[in-house]
């Protein structure tokens, strides 16, 4: 990367894991942010050349107090580089369990935030209230009344209710986070987000006046998220899904902070192998999986070969030899039904089953980069986490939308890898395919 030589980045983001960093980070350049994504919280303090800049966590399943020390080293690092207001992204299924980790790490940021005086440079509002709004209507997230919808379901009739890890069993977002945080959670009904961006700062003074901290914003369309971006305008924290970020750019730029950028997504061309990575049990990848299945080579990992001892890692990667050798792309996966993961939990523990499909996932990504693999398409939050771990990636440069929700990607180095880093539940029916053609032609 090359040192800033014109204004500090303006947008800081933390989000709680990988694939929801590139999300974010997506609908930072649609709209016409430069956008890096880092991998953890850089050791340098150099600035980097962006206009948005978001510190990927692996936090969303981990301890309460630990997610907390990493946001607020995250935090540290992006004031540092100057940035004029923050984004806390989390999934837009909401993820999280009563202990957290979302109200608990909300509730740290704006502490310290306010602790320091901190506001947007062009606000006099304090860091005492925030919005939290996961909707993302463009993947069929949407919230009213309080209650997220995932399509036409409620959030706990989704299949959501059997994640593994963060089994959503209460579609009522003000109750899920009021159980998770002391601060007072309210609402802010859709009712009035449909008058617009002056009632809905009105209704912020009107929380504000309540006691409440954070407020769970409805929202059912695009239009919806433009409104509260544009209100949000003056607060120093935002909390939400990448889709709240939509209205963020148009601000910036309103204040004549942000020009318009033509190569926003412009990507170096990646040569080498195409491997397709999944560990995500969510029905969406399930379906993928299923997809690529019927006319295209793939293997699938057993965790409880794994236990034993078996070497899965190394038939994973002989299986992948041969075709990598023909240019031919592969299929790794472990994606499951519930059934079968509830299986493999029963006889390992929950947490050692996940931990056990990270890591030789996270082996075998290693094993095909030294096969010649350079395009990697991953599914699934927590194997995103492990794979570019194990690759050593560091930052990223935030390319084109490949589907709502995931855009290519590309490492910084002199000799980049290509990436496409998918949440379990994004992308269509085939998206594996279409991700690869695109990293084929990353470059415009």
């Amino acid at each position: 990367m090359t040192a800033r030589t014109t204004q500090p980045a303006l947008l800081g983001c933390i989000a709680d894991d990988f694939t929801g960093a590139t999300d974010l980070a997506n609908m930072l350049v649609r709209g016409g942010m430069r956008t890096v994504q880092t991998i953890g919280v850089p050791a340098s303090a150099e600035p980097l050349d962006a206009d948005a800049l978001v510190v990927a966590l692996k936090s969303r399943t981990i301890p309460a107090a630990d997610a907390i020390a990493q946001s607020l080293a995250a935090l540290d690092w992006l004031r540092a580089q100057g940035c004029r207001q923050f984004f806390f992204k989390y999934c837009s299924t909401f993820d999280s369990t009563d202990a957290g980790n979302i109200g608990p790490v909300t509730d740290a940021l704006l502490n310290a935030l306010a602790a320091d005086g901190a506001d947007s440079a062009a606000s006099a509002q304090p860091a005492s209230f925030t919005i939290a709004c996961p909707a993302f209507p463009e993947n069929g997230r949407t919230i009213f009344r309080g209650h997220l919808f995932v399509g036409d379901a409620l959030l706990d009739e989704s299949g959501m209710e059997n994640h593994p890890l963060t089994p959503m069993r209460d579609a009522n977002l003000v109750r899920v986070l009021q159980r998770q945080t002391p601060s007072k959670v309210g609402l802010l009904r859709y009712d009035v987000v449909a008058q617009g961006e002056a009632a809905v700062r009105a209704a912020f003074d009107a929380l504000r006046a309540d006691g409440v901290r954070i407020a769970i914003a409805d929202a059912v369309s695009d239009a919806d998220l433009h409104t509260l971006g544009a209100a949000c305008a003056e607060l120093a924290l935002i909390t939400g899904g990448s889709g709240v970020a939509l209205g963020l750019p148009a601000n910036f730029r309103r204040a004549g902070r942000l020009g318009t950028t033509a190569d926003a997504a412009q990507l170096p061309r990646v040569e080498g192998g195409a491997a397709v990575l999944a560990g995500s049990a969510s029905k969406a990848t399930n379906a993928q999986v299923a997809e690529w299945r019927a006319t295209r080579p793939a293997f699938r990992v057993d965790p409880l070969a794994a236990a034993r001892g078996e070497d899965v890692v190394g038939a994973a990667l002989a299986f992948a030899r041969q075709h990598v050798a023909n240019a031919e792309p592969v299929l790794i996966y472990a994606s499951a039904s519930p059934d079968e993961v509830r299986a493999v939990q029963r006889e390992l523990g929950v947490n050692e089953a996940g931990h056990l499909v990270e890591t030789t996932l996270a082996a075998i990504a290693r094993g095909l980069r030294e096969l010649g693999v350079r395009k990697f398409v991953v599914a699934g939050g927590e194997t995103s986490g492990a794979v570019v771990q194990a690759l050593d990636v560091r930052l990223l440069r935030i390319g084109a939308q490949i589907d709502p929700g995931v855009p290519a990607t590309a490492t910084t180095d002199a000799e980049p890898l290509a990436l496409a880093l998918k949440s379990g539940n994004f992308g269509a029916l085939d998206f594996f395919a279409k991700a690869l053609r695109h990293l084929d032609g990353a470059a415009p």
